[in-house]
C-alpha cells in the first residue's frame, strides 16, 4: 500500500503592506498605521518585504516586524537592487555580505525565501548566473559567515547571530525571455533555486518551470500591470495551478511542493482582496 503524499503548505500574501489606498478599504477606517502589519498577520500567512530591495534595512526594523505577526508567519525578503540592478550580479560578494548583515537573519524562523528580481535588460549568461547562484548561502549558518565579511558601512549596526542553522531558499525573477534557455533551467535546478512564475499583464515573460523543491508566484496583474484586479475566473485558474504544484499533480516529477504566492497588484488596492479570494479557494491558512 502506497502512503498518501502530504500537501505541502501554501502561503498566500501580499507584496508590501504600506499603501494609502488600502486605508479605509482593506484596512478598517481608523486603524493606526503602526498596526497595519499586525492586521496583515491576522489575515495572511506571509508577506514580501520590499524595502530591503531599495536600501539596507536595520536589525531593529526586522525585529519589530517579526514581533508584530504570529510566530508561524513567514516573510519573503526581496534581495538588494544594488546586487541585481547596479552590480548586475557581477562581483556581488560584498553586496551580499552587507545585505545579510543588515538584519535579515534577525527574522529567525520567520525568514522565508529570498527573492532576487533581475532587470529587464539582464539576459541569461550561463557563467554569470552560475557564479551568482553558487555565491548564495544555502543556510542561515552560511549566511552568517558571509555577513561577518560586511564592510565598514555596517560597523556598529550589523546583526551577526542566529538561533539555529536553518536551510535558506532563493527565488529568481528574471524579466528576459532568454531565461527560457534549457541551460538556465538546469542551473537553477542544480542550485535548488526557484524560477519565479510572474504574471505581468504580458509585459515580461511568464515562466512556469519548477526548478526547486518549492514554487514562488508573483501576481502583478493580468490585464494592467500593478493596477488591475483578478477576476473570479482568473483567481480560479491560479487556484488550480497552485493546488496542483502543492500536491504534486501539476509537476513532472509528481512531488509536492511548498508554494509561496504574493499579489503585487497594489496600485488600486486590489492585492489584499485578491489574496483573500485565492486563499479561500485553495484552503490555505490565512
Amino acid at each position: 500500500m502506497t502512503a498518501a503524499r502530504p500537501n505541502r503548505r501554501i502561503r498566500i500574501g501580499v507584496s508590501g503592506w504600506k499603501y494609502a489606498s488600502w486605508r479605509g478599504d482593506f484596512y478598517p477606517r481608523g486603524l493606526a498605521q503602526r498596526r497595519e502589519l499586525e492586521y496583515i498577520g491576522e489575515h495572511f500567512s506571509s508577506a514580501e518585504l520590499n524595502g530591503s530591495f531599495y536600501s539596507l534595512q536595520r536589525p531593529q526594523s526586522y525585529l519589530r516586524w517579526r514581533s508584530e505577526v504570529p510566530e508561524d508567519f513567514v516573510f519573503a525578503v526581496k534581495g538588494s537592487r544594488y546586487v541585481t540592478h547596479m552590480l548586475r550580479l557581477r562581483g556581488a560578494e560584498q553586496g551580499l555580505a552587507n545585505f545579510f548583515a543588515s538584519g535579515v537573519l534577525a527574522l529567525g524562523a520567520q525568514l522565508g525565501p529570498i527573492l532576487w528580481q533581475l532587470p529587464e535588460r539582464q539576459n541569461f549568461d550561463a557563467a554569470l548566473v552560475e557564479a551568482f547562484l553558487a555565491s548564495l548561502p544555502t543556510s542561515t549558518g552560511e549566511a552568517l559567515e558571509l555577513a561577518r565579511r560586511h564592510d565598514e558601512r555596517l560597523d556598529g549596526r550589523a546583526w551577526l547571530e542566529i538561533d539555529e542553522d536553518r536551510p535558506l531558499r532563493h527565488a529568481l525573477e528574471p524579466r528576459s525571455d532568454t531565461f527560457a534557455d534549457p541551460e538556465a533551467l538546469s542551473l537553477l535546478q542544480r542550485h535548488g533555486t526557484a524560477l519565479v512564475a510572474a504574471d505581468t499583464a504580458g509585459r515580461w515573460p511568464r515562466f512556469d518551470a519548477l526548478t526547486a523543491d518549492f514554487a514562488y508566484v508573483r501576481l502583478h496583474g493580468a490585464q494592467m500591470l500593478y493596477h488591475s484586479g483578478y477576476t473570479a475566473a482568473e483567481v480560479a485558474e491560479w487556484a488550480g495551478i497552485v493546488s496542483a504544484w502543492a500536491d504534486g499533480s501539476g509537476s513532472s516529477d509528481g512531488l509536492p511542493r511548498d508554494v509561496y504566492v504574493y499579489f503585487d497588484n497594489d496600485a488600486r488596492g486590489h492585492a489584499p482582496h485578491d489574496a483573500e479570494a485565492l486563499a479561500a479557494l485553495v484552503g490555505a491558512l490565512v
